[in-house]
């Protein structure tokens, strides 16, 4: 998979690709991820890239022609452009899983108070928001959407099924987990799980998942109702 980030902060993704997952996917050769200073397509001496908005009103508002230029540079017949906005879909594991089988990734990273409307209905495929809440700019969305969708491609995860058992990714949270030592202060690991029955444990960890999201999530306990093994349990 091809990522382009095209942002106005490039040195904010410096940690980003260089630390954990998301590095040793790179070096795999696995995904590659490119960062796309917007300034590179302006074509004035103090690199514009912004300007106050028609109508007038606070901030500014992110110009339509170097956007139209970075994205022409970057895009294929294979490409996705998704632009991260606060009015965007909010993002979702199903929508990582999707875009995890896109070829290439195009992330427009928002700043101020927007972009030019004419590069959303011309240029963006998608818009992502990834919670209802306002952060200075689509940086960090970006990386959200990045590492959540890199993680699903085949190879990136040293187990397979990490990314099946995780929260989220059958619509319930993922079962309480422990490690040694068994007991410590008093606390005590849950006995099925210190007693080698691999079907008790997956039984305990199925009822245990379907608890936590009960509890902690009743919402996805309405999207996703419960199966006929859940009820029964």
């Amino acid at each position: 998979m091809q990522i382009d980030i095209i942002t106005l902060f490039p040195g904010m993704f410096a940690g980003f690709l260089t630390e954990s997952i998301i590095k040793r996917a790179q070096e795999k050769g696995v995904v590659n991820i490119g960062v796309i200073d917007l300034r590179d397509y302006t074509h004035d001496r103090h690199r514009t890239a912004d300007d106050r908005p028609y109508g007038g009103g606070a901030g500014m508002v992110l110009k339509v022609e170097p956007l139209f230029e970075a994205v022409e540079a970057l895009k294929t017949p294979e490409s996705t452009v998704i632009l991260l906005s606060p009015r965007g879909e909010t993002f979702g594991q199903a929508k990582a899983g999707y875009l995890s089988r896109r070829d290439h990734l195009i992330l427009i990273c928002g700043h101020y108070e927007g972009v030019d409307e004419r590069v959303c209905s011309a240029l963006v495929d998608e818009e992502i928001s990834i919670g209802d809440y306002i952060l200075t700019g689509g940086e960090l969305p970006a990386m959200v959407v990045a590492d959540s969708v890199i993680r699903l491609i085949p190879g990136v995860l040293g187990d397979p099924d990490s990314s099946v058992e995780e929260s989220f990714a059958k619509g319930r949270l993922e079962y309480p987990h422990y490690t040694r030592p068994s007991e410590y202060r008093g606390m005590a690991v849950p006995g099925v799980l210190l007693s080698g029955d691999h079907g008790e444990v997956a039984r305990w960890r199925e009822e245990q998942s379907f608890i936590t999201t009960s509890r902690r999530r009743p919402d996805l306990i309405k999207k996703f109702p419960p199966t006929e093994k859940e009820k029964k349990e």
